[in-house]
């Protein structure tokens, strides 16, 4: 199997992999993009994003991905289809695996996003961005005003989307399979406490409502205790469960945490254990999640990815 090289391999072209490939491909490094099965990560299934600096009147997920792969086009960035299986770096340059191919690659950014975790159920699949389902209260929150909605989870991610989600909702309706939340003490009192938020204890979903008409109507849940089953009326569902980062081909050479989120090392947020091997968005940030800091991030990991090749002979 033949190796092609390169300075730079980004693999992932969500904001933080597109970033990183603009500010890399203005240093004249001739970066090369992998393309996942998703080319443009988790914003192209967003219809609308208000939150992006830049576009007051907001703007739409896959646009705003499209811009970002024309502007690093411009500055020199190439683009690859492929799925990658592994890396080796026990050599410099180091070595990219995929399904078909490796590639060398002198410095490494991996921008490979995460995956929100959702619950399965029919409908949710045909209804998710744009039409009333969502992971993101802080993304899309604002467009249920004066409306009620429902948050799906138990933990402090789904207390956190409740009590966000306060700011627009006319109610939020917080489905558990238990008889108590799973968050921390201090989120779970401040979610119950809130007059907005009632909790639907011992449920689970069942389905989502509205599939003909193309938007959400309602959730159909079931109560595990009694069996019996309810449909909840509301505009908009938030999937609250979880996220599972796409770090998997790279266990065991990255660390990563109990949750698999790839870790940095010392203050940095972008930098590995392993000199010229970077990580950047969502893959690495389970606390934020948004596309602007994923960018950030992906800026970060270009200069520093620039800086090492300016050290070693790049």
């Amino acid at each position: 199997m033949s190796a092609q090289f390169e300075n730079t391999v980004i693999v992932g072209t969500g904001c933080a992999g597109l970033t990183a490939a603009i500010y890399t491909g203005r240093a004249n490094l001739s970066p090369l993009v992998l393309e996942g099965i998703l080319p443009g990560g988790q914003l192209t299934t967003t219809s609308e994003v208000e939150n992006f600096p830049g576009f007051p009147e907001g703007v739409d997920g896959f646009q705003l991905m499209q811009n970002l792969r024309k502007q690093a086009k411009k500055f020199g960035t190439r683009y690859e289809s492929g799925s990658v299986t592994g890396l080796d770096v026990s050599q410099w340059p180091y070595t990219v695996k995929l399904t078909d191919r490796e590639i060398r690659a002198k410095t490494i950014i991996i921008a490979t996003g995460a995956s929100p975790r959702l619950t399965g159920v029919p409908g949710e699949k045909e209804l998710y961005g744009g039409k009333g389902v969502t992971t993101c209260a802080t993304c899309d929150g604002a467009f249920y005003r004066s409306m009620d909605v429902v948050v799906i989870g138990g933990g402090d991610s789904a207390a956190e989307e409740a009590l966000f989600l306060t700011r627009f909702a006319s109610k939020i309706y917080l489905v558990h399979r238990r008889d108590s939340l799973r968050a921390s003490k201090i989120m779970a009192d401040r979610a119950l406490a809130h007059p907005k938020i009632k909790p639907v204890w011992d449920s689970v979903p069942v389905s989502v409502e509205g599939v003909k008409e193309g938007a959400v109507s309602g959730l159909k849940v079931k109560n595990l205790k009694t069996g019996a089953e309810s449909i909840i009326a509301a505009k908009g569902i938030f999937v609250a469960i979880g996220h599972v980062p796409n770090t998997a081909p790279f266990k065991g050479v990255v660390d990563t945490n109990d949750q698999g989120y790839f870790v940095a090392t010392g203050l940095s947020q972008v930098k590995t254990k392993t000199p010229g091997v970077y990580v950047a968005g969502d893959c690495a940030d389970h606390v934020y999640r948004q596309a602007v800091t994923a960018a950030g991030m992906g800026c970060a990991a270009a200069i520093e990815a620039e800086r090492w090749l300016a050290e070693h002979g790049g």
